[in-house]
């Protein structure tokens, strides 16, 4: 019984090679093409991060180039033209937006941080920076109204620029002749929690210059 077992098992064997020779001859190439596409992504992957190293090391290179420059009108003029889209354009729009106010040419720092304001492609922290930027940038230049509505919009609860926001109201408070309403809106501003201290030191400073008194607790 044992030959006629060991022939059965060697043919069961023998099938079952040629079986499998025949499977690799089918697919063999799946395998193949796997190792082909796994090592042709990591190529590609590699050279898109060398790319966008040289991207960014260039996109530096040249907002360092423009932040050199003396005149403070070309300054501005070189970051604006840097501008193109995403974090690269918030930095650019803000350097540029700075080097038209130290220019004097407020009206080209208020078009810069307008342009911020309106992107909707930017993450919502920059456009709201954009705006209370503008509205301190602008002053008396911007009608009292709307800088009134745009900071109200920045102070409302849970926004990241609350506090600022809530002192700039208040300032316009001042500016419109309402003492109280200053602050009254002052003394909240102590009551948000995490103020820096500068904004604290800043707060308590306006509220004693207005005749007010500071509350402990």
């Amino acid at each position: 019984m044992s030959n006629p077992e060991s022939f059965i098992d060697e043919v069961t064997e023998e099938v079952r090679r040629d079986k499998m020779f025949a499977l690799m001859r089918r697919y063999g190439w799946i395998p193949v093409l796997i190792v082909v596409l796994a090592v042709g992504g990591a190529a590609i992957n590699e050279w898109n991060k060398a790319r966008n190293r040289e991207d960014a090391r260039a996109y530096g290179d040249a907002l360092l180039a423009a932040l050199g420059t003396e005149d403070a009108r070309a300054r501005a003029d070189a970051l604006a033209a840097l501008a193109t889209d995403g974090d690269r354009a918030a930095i650019a729009g803000f350097l540029a937006a700075t080097a038209a106010q130290q220019a004097g040419d407020t009206a080209a720092a208020l078009a810069e941080l307008a342009t911020l304001a309106d992107d909707n492609s930017l993450p919502q922290s920059y456009r709201q920076l954009a705006i209370l930027k503008r509205v301190v940038i602008g002053g008396t230049d911007l009608p009292l109204d709307e800088r009134r509505a745009a900071l109200q919009q920045l102070a409302t609860p849970g926004q990241a620029y609350r506090p600022m926001a809530m002192e700039q109201l208040a300032l316009l408070d001042i500016e419109a002749g309402n003492r109280d309403a200053a602050i009254t809106r002052l003394h909240d501003i102590l009551k948000e929690p995490n103020i820096s201290a500068a904004l604290q030191q800043r707060v308590s400073q306006a509220i004693v210059a207005l005749g007010g008194e500071i509350t402990s607790g």
